[in-house]
């Protein structure tokens, strides 16, 4: 009977530590590897608690900031960018009894005071304290080293994953040949590894047995293990988010957060002679008792800076849409209709292109348009996810030659390529053959590299040729055998044009405007490409769409759903350059003499606002003549820090028809997305828009938010110390863990920060009644609206914002 007891006991306790593994790790927001930088929300797994609250938890659990230091917003106080009303209303929404001139005194003296360190420790953190070594970044650079072997992508010569089952076998492998811990002065180390259990869950059992952690403190415990190892943590959470996002049962970060704990148990085993472990039981507890549930004062006031530094960001918007006199849809033929994606950056073109020809009209789209496909380049049989991370994709489009007798040529051409550029990459690594390389053939790359210098030539991207570079001679395949099935083309065609409110009135012509960036030398260059193609140039979602819009079977069944595209309207492909603002145009399908004088005239129209949009973003860059040309230029330049500015700036996302912002100046920090609600029937479409592109943008937004506010942490650190590691991230310097986040120079003008850390602010021009039942219909949403992560304000039909979503579907007027 009492064996039975024992078992059971055992049983619930081991129960009890994977639940705590489980929840600990889902605290984890998942990283992108570079091929596919997507931006994401680093806060992601703590969207449950409100904002205040994370704030004061991340400040204690690992020194993250979730503001500004106090001086940036009473600078902003002094420059009349925050209003003293601004505060005041902050301190009464809170119930703060303090009055403006109280509570600015107190911040203005606390001002200088430093951010308090963490609060919750691990074991390697206190050994460091106590000791005269640096433990906690000793374990950091060891974890990370075996991390960045195990999971290496093709960057190394010599792959050490493959010969095991786990990775917790390997990491056992690894720690039993490394003799440095022991040289560190971790006596018998790698005889304590191989005592360990195999079973990866009985190791991390017996280990947090021994180091003794109490059931309250555990959870903090664990969240800090994987936070001091933040890098590695988040790219494996990516690797479940796949899995899980595909149906798989993956739960690769659970075992690596075990192998934390079981080095951390031997740390902690080696060292027991030199720390006392009744001091690391009285820190444990300390941090328990007393520190977990203290508020944070300074952290407080900082808080209330923030909010109403977030409400005076959102007054100026409010005040800049209100300002604008309401004018009726311009119901005229249009020349042509363009469907950019809801990019920031897309704002000022679109904007530009319709002060040049107001017959081209502009709408705004998420950039896969609608079409989340798999993507096959010629000559590759690596196919890449061309869709948003929240989604699975669908079918897979293969690329092939225009004319197919070419395909043949352009396929022997790429396979030598690549194998010349295969043996050209072992020649340069290889552990002997790369002394011979240096030296006889070093002197060779001495002019390749002047004229790179200088812009005479642009430097070698490998092996990957441009998708832009072959647009003359490649088109995409899209047919029964290769790509999507007929009644899926209906399906996505319709979607597509349903959510952009686009079912009437086509022009005849629609350009459908992918976008891409263009640098060299650059490991975040994906980050500057669309997000809501998975990190890649948006060119393979705009052919395939305008090629299945031009399918006559699926323009036949549109009409039968009521969406009749005419005869004459023609759907073209194009690639929005965003670091040139250059718009190419595919021209593939056949074109009457008519039609090709009617896009000689476009494309000028493409040609000015391009222009027109380098000549404004110039004035960010600090350009000042030469325009064009230096602007340009940025993309070819191997030592270019920030060949554009990305998404740096955004603030809004207007969900709106196009009349509504159209002739305001957005200063180029807007998403745009077309909708008109009153031919949303149901509003299954803003449901739509409000819980993929609205969740997207939030993303971003957090992104650059968290790189502004605590660069250190929740940024990349200084691009020019970068080094790529496994083919999956960057290092700062020589070792360490992988960051996370947006390099400085992608928010930092080198003088001050080029993003505002602003969240997000949603306009949506519809009824609050259906707003409110899609925030209470979807969790995730709710989770982002009522804990203040988003605001969410309401549009008339008037085209003036009336409304502010105060949480849990209560609303005050504006």
């Amino acid at each position: 009977m009492n064996e039975t007891l024992l078992k059971e006991s055992a049983i619930q306790q081991q129960s009890s530590i994977e639940l705590q593994l489980k929840k600990a790790c889902k605290k984890i927001a998942p990283l992108w590897s570079l091929e596919n930088f997507v931006a994401v929300n680093p806060y992601l797994g703590l969207l449950e608690n409100s904002f205040e609250s994370t704030a004061q938890y991340l400040s204690k659990i690992g020194g993250i900031q979730m503001t500004k230091p106090s001086n940036f917003y009473l600078k902003r106080l002094e420059n009349k960018e925050i209003l003293k009303k601004d505060i005041q209303a902050v301190l009464e929404e809170r119930n703060n009894d303090d009055n403006v001139h109280e509570f600015l005194n107190r911040v203005k003296f606390n001002a200088e005071a430093e951010a308090k360190a963490p609060q919750i420790f691990t074991f390697t953190d206190f050994a460091s304290e106590i000791c005269d070594q640096d433990w906690q970044t000793f374990y950091v650079e060891k974890m990370a080293a075996w991390a960045a072997s195990y999971f290496d992508k093709g960057q190394s010569i010599w792959n050490t994953s493959a010969a095991f089952d786990s990775m917790h076998a390997s990491w056992k492998f690894e720690a039993q040949t490394d003799l440095s811990p022991e040289i560190q002065g971790l006596n018998n180390f790698r005889e304590k590894v191989k005592a360990l259990p195999e079973d990866p869950k009985e190791a991390a059992k017996w280990s947090l047995e021994y180091l003794g952690i109490t059931e309250k403190y555990l959870p903090f415990y664990l969240h800090k293990l994987l936070l001091n190892v933040g890098g590695w943590s988040a790219y494996i959470a990516q690797l479940d988010w796949d899995s899980k996002l595909y149906k798989k049962e993956n739960n690769q970060l659970i075992e690596f957060l075990e192998i934390l704990i079981c080095a951390e148990a031997l740390y902690f085993q080696c060292l027991w002679s030199e720390v006392n472990p009744q001091w690391f039981e009285k820190i444990m507890t300390l941090s328990t008792t007393k520190n977990l549930e203290a508020i944070d004062s300074d952290l407080e006031d900082r808080l209330v800076l923030h909010e109403a530094f977030q409400k005076a960001s959102q007054r100026s918007l409010i005040e800049k849409l209100n300002q604008k006199k309401n004018t009726k849809e311009n119901t005229s033929q249009k020349k042509a209709q363009t469907i950019f994606c809801i990019d920031v950056r897309s704002e000022v073109f679109r904007r530009n292109l319709e002060k040049q020809d107001p017959q081209i009209e502009t709408l705004g789209f998420a950039g896969f348009f609608g079409f989340p496909i798999y993507f096959e380049p010629l000559g590759s049989h690596k196919k890449r996810a061309q869709g948003p991370a929240l989604i699975p994709m669908g079918s897979t489009v293969k690329e092939c030659a225009h004319h197919k007798s070419d395909e043949s040529t352009i396929l022997k051409r790429l396979q030598l390529n690549q194998r010349i550029q295969k043996t050209w990459k072992s020649l340069k690594s290889g552990a002997v053959s790369c002394f011979g390389y240096v030296s006889p053939l070093g002197l060779s790359y001495v002019f390749k590299l002047i004229s790179d210098s200088f812009g005479f030539s642009k430097p070698s991207e490998g092996l990957q040729i441009p998708e832009g570079n072959k647009a003359k001679n490649v088109s995409l395949e899209v047919d029964d055998i290769y790509g999507i099935s007929p009644d899926e083309r209906v399906a996505m065609a319709a979607n597509a044009l349903k959510t952009m409110s686009f079912t009437k009135d086509f022009a005849p012509f629609v350009f459908i405007l992918g976008h891409g960036s263009s640098s060299v030398n650059n490991p975040h260059a994906s980050g500057l490409d669309c997000g809501a193609c998975g990190g890649n140039s948006g060119e393979a979602n705009a052919k395939v769409a305008a090629a299945v819009f031009n399918d006559p079977y699926v323009r036949q069944k549109l009409k039968e759903e009521g969406i009749s595209i005419p005869k004459k309207t023609i759907f073209l492909a194009g690639l929005h350059d965003t670091t040139t603002d250059e718009i190419t145009v595919f021209e593939n399908e056949v074109l009457s003499t008519s039609q090709k004088q009617e896009l000689v005239e476009i494309k000028n129209s493409f040609k000015l606002a391009g222009k027109d949009t380098r000549n404004e973003r110039a004035k960010r860059m600090s350009i000042t003549n030469k325009v064009d040309q230096k602007v340009k230029r940025k993309g070819n330049d191997w030592s270019e820090i920030r060949p554009e500015w990305g998404l740096a700036g955004c603030d809004s996302f207007i969900i709106a028809p196009r009349q509504r912002t159209s002739s305001i100046d957005l200063q180029g920090k807007s998403f745009l997305h077309s909708y008109d609600w009153q031919s949303d029937k149901g509003f299954k479409i803003l449901e739509a828009i409000m819980t993929a592109p609205m969740v997207v943008t939030s993303w971003i937004n957090l992104q650059y938010f968290a790189s502004s506010v605590d660069p250190k942490i929740l940024g990349s650190g200084n691009k020019t110390l970068h080094n790529v590691t496994s083919g999956i991230g960057v290092i700062e310097g020589a070792s360490g863990d992988l960051r996370v986040g947006l390099p400085l120079q992608s928010v930092h003008d080198g003088e001050q920060f080029q993003h505002e850390p602003t969240r997000l602010n949603v306009i949506i021009e519809a009824p609050i009644y259906a707003i409110n039942e899609i925030i209470e219909n979807n969790p995730s949403v709710k989770n982002l609206v009522d804990n203040g992560w988003i605001a969410i304000l309401a549009m008339n039909e008037e085209g003036k914002v009336t409304e502010r979503y105060l949480g849990f579907n209560k609303w005050e007027e504006i």
